[in-house]
């Protein structure tokens, strides 16, 4: 059983939790994931470590309401439980010294690119930050991005916050003014099939993180197969992270449509 120890509403459906993990908070790298069960008849939900706190032994969830399970871990309060929180998972981010490196998340994927882009600051990296929404209402841990990014561009689709347009409008920005040397991006399928075409044609290197299409964690499901240069691979042992040129992006946001 993990206690919640503090809750904020990003929106209505989207919610930050800190939880009691002390053992996941010193383990935890960037790009780790857990998997939580609300409760004892609740089903297994992958979500990426958005922060940690080793003192505190606590961390920090990002989960946005979709369907039945994550809306209980939504509804929970300071000071109940989850039933558990199993990690960290998955393969680490390569962090080290590229050069300059832009973030580009769109929606809640913020929060999983948020350790990636602290570590790449704290590893001497020039970062330039793009967060993308369709409304202001929907950007998330701006004020946390700024304080590790050297730039933060902000791209909504209505034009309610920082410059209308998409991400890849604000990314291509970015590469035809300076020299990239990668770029992360995390967020949903098909934001991140199109940074990859664009970065393609400036020839950036880019890693993109498929989190979205995680079921069980474990590999034993199935249900995160990807097809990445032409082989079948599971996102939860294999990934989350990909070099996203090698991607089939068209397959996986088939696989994510609903039946």
């Amino acid at each position: 059983m993990n206690r919640i120890l503090a809750k904020e509403h990003f929106s209505e459906k989207v919610v930050k939790l800190e939880v009691e993990a002390p053992l996941i908070a010193r383990a935890r790298k960037p790009g780790h994931f857990v998997i939580v069960i609300c409760d004892e008849k609740g089903e297994r939900i992958p979500l990426t470590i958005a922060d940690s706190d080793e003192t505190k032994g606590t961390i920090t969830l990002v989960v946005q309401a979709v369907g039945y399970s994550t809306a209980a871990i939504c509804a929970k309060e300071p000071g109940d439980y989850l039933h558990d929180v199993v990690g960290p998972l998955g393969r680490a981010t390569a962090i080290e010294r590229f050069g300059t490196v832009v973030c580009c998340g769109g929606g809640v994927g913020v929060a999983p690119l948020l350790p990636i882009l602290k570590a790449m600051k704290a590893a001497g990296n020039r970062v330039v930050s793009i967060l993308a929404a369709r409304t202001k209402d929907l950007i998330i841990l701006e004020d946390q991005v700024r304080e590790h990014s050297d730039e933060v561009i902000i791209m909504t689709d209505d034009g309610s916050y920082g410059k209308k347009g998409l991400v890849t409008n604000g990314l291509e920005e970015v590469l035809n003014r300076e020299q990239v040397d990668l770029v992360c991006t995390i967020g949903p399928a098909v934001m991140m099939k199109y940074v990859s075409l664009l970065t393609k044609q400036h020839e950036v290197p880019t890693i993109c993180s498929l989190n979205t299409i995680m079921v069980d964690g474990t590999g034993m499901c199935g249900a995160c197969r990807v097809t990445v240069d032409g082989k079948m691979r599971f996102v939860c042992v294999d990934g989350p992270e990909f070099d996203a040129h090698k991607v089939d992006f068209d397959e996986m946001i088939l696989r994510l449509k609903p039946v």
